[in-house]
């Protein structure tokens, strides 16, 4: 048995990204516990945790990514588990937050599938969400329960702070990443540019124009999620036509579906940096790929809930002129 600040601790992987589970373990110093998780032979979920969980502060940790249904329906269940099970409380870690593309109805009769995802997580039994870099923060407001929304940013941040890049201009794939191009721009002292572009259907992205003066410039396009690759690939074009000398792209979440692992190595992107809140496969870890972790990020997160204390610093950072360094 673990016990953290005078409390009983469980941290559970499903399987999802269990090496990511197997880091946060690590940086808190509490072990993973055993549960298995089961296919009957339709494909059904069964659950079996194999310790006690009575009296226990229990962290799930499960991405739902890809596959997501089943991801989400591993989620669900095992929350099942450990309200009959009488856990203390149930903490989810859900680094990659599946469905939350769709968090209004961009036309009619489409699906709200971020809030209906939401109901069944609370319906569920979780008390408590832990998530990074949701598609849209208003997301947070479909829950009743409290929801931490952990940045990458200053991961990220750091990482291209000290490839000492120069000449640097940031850019947004689209209008929506503005907010989020600003925050790195103030860090890097760097101006911003802007893709303006169309998605005629999902997962495909037409370039329409560049709002801003790239010619010369180093740019680092940044987003929260990368999936077919389709937007970055085709704005890392449009920015080295428009006279850019390298373009780099920073995103919090590695999707990385269907043709993107091709589609990145044949592109005009010097280097893609990600964060493992998805977990990335070896055989798409292709040269052009680099992946920086969140594991300590988490973990410490689970730290400061345990210890009653804020978890506002790991939500914000702050920045060090004269060092060109966050703090």
């Amino acid at each position: 048995m673990s016990e953290l600040f005078g409390k009983k601790v469980k941290l559970f992987s499903l399987s999802s990204n269990r090496p990511l589970a197997e880091e946060i373990a690590e940086s808190i110093g509490v072990p993973l516990s055993n549960c298995d998780v089961l296919r009957f032979a339709d494909g059904e979920v069964n659950i079996n945790i194999n310790e006690t969980v009575r009296g226990h502060h229990c962290f799930v940790i499960q991405p739902t990514s890809a596959p997501a249904n089943d991801h989400v329906m591993e989620l669900l269940i095992m929350c099942d588990a450990l309200k009959r099970a009488s856990a203390e409380s149930i903490n989810l870690v859900v680094p990659y937050y599946g469905y939350g593309r769709q968090d209004r109805k961009a036309r009619s009769r489409q699906p709200i599938t971020a809030r209906l995802v939401a109901d069944l997580i609370q319906a569920a039994g979780a008390d408590r969400m832990i998530v990074m870099d949701l598609h849209a923060a208003q997301i947070q407001g479909f829950f009743n329960i409290p929801v931490d929304n952990f940045m990458g940013l200053p991961i990220l941040a750091n990482y291209i702070l000290d490839k000492k890049l120069a000449n640097v201009c940031v850019v947004s794939p689209d209008h929506g990443g503005v907010t989020r191009a600003r925050q790195l721009a103030q860090v890097l002292e760097a101006p911003i540019a802007i893709i303006d572009k169309r998605r005629p259907e999902p997962n495909k992205a037409e370039v329409m124009n560049i709002i801003g003066d790239v010619r010369g410039k180093v740019c680092v396009m940044i987003d929260d999620m990368v999936d077919t690759a389709g937007t970055i690939t085709i704005g890392a074009e449009a920015l080295m036509k428009a006279g850019a000398i390298e373009v780099y792209v920073c995103a919090t979440h590695g999707v990385l579906s269907g043709p993107a692992i091709d589609r990145i190595s044949a592109s005009k992107i010097k280097e893609l940096v990600l964060t493992n809140t998805i977990n990335i496969p070896e055989e798409k870890r292709v040269d052009k790929i680099k992946v920086l972790s969140v594991g300590s990020l988490l973990g410490h997160g689970i730290l400061r809930i345990l210890s009653n204390e804020p978890l506002s610093g790991l939500f914000t950072y702050s920045y060090d002129k004269s060092k060109r360094e966050l703090l």
